[in-house]
């Protein structure tokens, strides 16, 4: 089966799999990244590797009928931002890697919120490509236990590692995933979320403010400590009375800084007062 696959290195596993499976591939549509939280280095070396056509700019129905004249049969997308529409009267077969148990947790990047949510569950589907985006028919899913601590870098490569499974079963079956696929039905959507739920509260306990900090991980969250903000990726904590008002920094030695929250007190471990940029980078 010849396919054109679109994405970035976030799910760049998927296209892997799928050469590993015998597609033949015939164009790879990505986009910019900034290097920081996306990347597509690995994606578009492959893709020059084999010799492909590559795009990064978003696909448009002329792009959609130049992959009928090339025979393609599948376009696949996992990690691309933007709606694809009228592929049906170009290709036999269009599916969406989405890193959610779908119906839920429709939208543009839900896995901050499994974990600020304290789910137990959760999910990679794939779906057919619909006018709205995440709500077309379920093709192939699977779901996966989540522990009480887990962060948003191990449920990422919970979500990677279920992306290639998935990706062997379509390459191996589409046809057949295809025709069995099931509506999804009513599901929820889930915006992008806000800074403020990015943003550790010390009024809470101290569950509260470590589950914050792991579900951003090495995006990480905001602080306000002494009336500045730092970025976290790392903290631990203990439960234990005290007299301190939640916020103040009580203790610090090095790198380690310790704030109290309602409960006890957390112990900033991994931070920085500058925001991730190149200057950070090793």
């Amino acid at each position: 089966m010849r396919f054109a696959f679109a994405g970035i290195d976030f799910l760049g596993d998927v296209f892997e799999a799928l050469l590993a499976r015998g597609l033949e591939p015939v164009k790879l549509f990505s986009r910019p990244c900034d290097s920081i939280y996306d990347f597509n280095d690995v994606t578009l070396s492959r893709a020059r590797s084999l010799r492909l056509p590559v795009q990064m700019s978003r696909i448009l129905p002329a792009d959609l009928a130049g992959l009928k004249a090339m025979g393609c049969e599948a376009l696949v997308v996992a990690g691309y931002p933007w709606l694809i529409t009228g592929w049906e009267q170009h290709i036999p077969y269009a599916v969406n890697f989405h890193p959610s148990p779908l119906p839920l947790g429709r939208g543009p990047y839900p896995l901050f919120q499994a974990i600020l949510d304290g789910l137990s569950e959760w999910g990679m589907t794939v779906h057919a490509l619909e006018p709205a985006f995440d709500t077309g028919a379920i093709v192939a899913q699977k779901r996966f236990t989540l522990s009480g601590g887990e962060s948003h870098d191990t449920l990422l490569s919970k979500c990677q590692i279920a992306a290639k499974e998935l990706a062997a079963d379509v390459a191996s079956d589409l046809p057949r995933l295809w025709t069995e696929a099931k509506p999804q039905g009513p599901g929820t959507y889930w915006p992008r979320v806000t800074q403020a739920q990015r943003t550790v509260s010390w009024n809470g306990g101290v569950q509260y403010a470590l589950r914050t900090i792991r579900a951003f991980g090495s995006i990480e969250a905001f602080a306000q400590i002494d009336s500045r903000y730092v970025y976290v990726w790392e903290a631990s904590g203990w439960e234990e009375p005290h007299r301190y008002r939640p916020g103040t920094l009580v203790h610090r030695h090095r790198k380690q800084m310790v704030v109290a929250v309602r409960d006890g007190f957390v112990q900033i471990s991994g931070w920085s007062p500058y925001a991730p940029g190149p200057a950070r980078q090793g």
